[in-house]
C-alpha cells in the first residue's frame, strides 16, 4: 500500500517543469518558511510564548525521530529503485520524514496554543510534507509518521506547558538582557 500510494503522488513527477518546481520549492523551502514565522511570531508580533512552544515541540519530535530512526531504518524509494527523484538526497533512512515532523511539531503546537492561521498551517504543513513525496524522497508512511511524531512533540509540550512556562521566563529575561 505505501509503494501504491507513492506511485499515485509521485507518478507525475518528472512531466511537468512547473509542477516538479513548485513540489521542488515546497519540500525544500517549507521549513524555512516556518523558520521565518517563528522568528516573526517571537520577535515582531510579539507572541514568544507561543514561539517558544513551537520550538519546544519541535525538538521534542525531532528527538523522538531521531531514536526511531535508530532502532528502525527504512530505504528511501531511490533506493529501492522507485519512482522519480528530482532532488538528491542521502541514502539513510526515511521513516519517519524530519521534514515532516519538524513543519507539524509547529503546526500542531499552533493549533493547540491558538495561533492565529493555525489551520493554514497545518495545510502547508500537509503540501510540505505531500511534496516530500513527488520529488521522490519520501513514501507516504514516512510523511504519516511524521504527522504522528509532531503531534507527539507538540501535545507533550501542550500537556506540560505550565512546566514549560517557568523556561520560557528565563528564555525571555536572558533575551531581554540580551537585546
Amino acid at each position: 500500500m505505501n509503494e501504491k500510494l507513492f506511485f499515485i503522488i509521485n507518478h507525475l513527477a518528472g512531466k511537468n517543469h512547473i509542477l516538479d518546481l513548485l513540489a521542488i520549492s515546497l519540500a525544500k523551502g517549507m521549513p524555512y518558511f516556518f523558520i521565518l514565522v517563528e522568528v516573526y511570531l517571537y520577535f515582531i508580533s510579539k507572541h514568544k510564548k507561543e514561539a517558544l512552544f513551537a520550538f519546544y515541540s519541535v525538538i521534542i519530535a525531532l528527538l523522538v525521530s531521531f531514536l526511531i530512526s535508530l532502532v528502525y531504518v527504512h530505504n528511501r524509494p531511490f533506493m529501492d529503485n522507485l519512482g522519480v527523484a528530482l532532488i538528491h538526497h542521502k541514502a539513510d533512512t526515511s521513516f519517519p520524514s524530519d521534514h515532516t515532523t519538524f513543519l507539524f511539531a509547529i503546526a500542531w503546537s499552533f493549533m493547540f496554543f491558538r495561533v492565529r492561521f493555525w489551520s493554514l498551517f497545518l495545510i502547508l504543513a500537509l503540501f510540505g510534507g505531500l511534496a516530500r513525496i513527488y520529488v521522490g524522497v519520501h513514501y507516504p508512511f514516512d510523511i504519516l509518521g511524521g504527522i504522528v511524531i509532531g503531534l507527539v512533540g507538540a501535545g507533550l509540550i501542550y500537556v506540560f506547558r505550565e512546566k514549560f512556562e517557568k523556561l520560557n521566563e528565563i528564555v525571555i529575561k536572558i533575551e531581554n538582557k540580551i537585546f
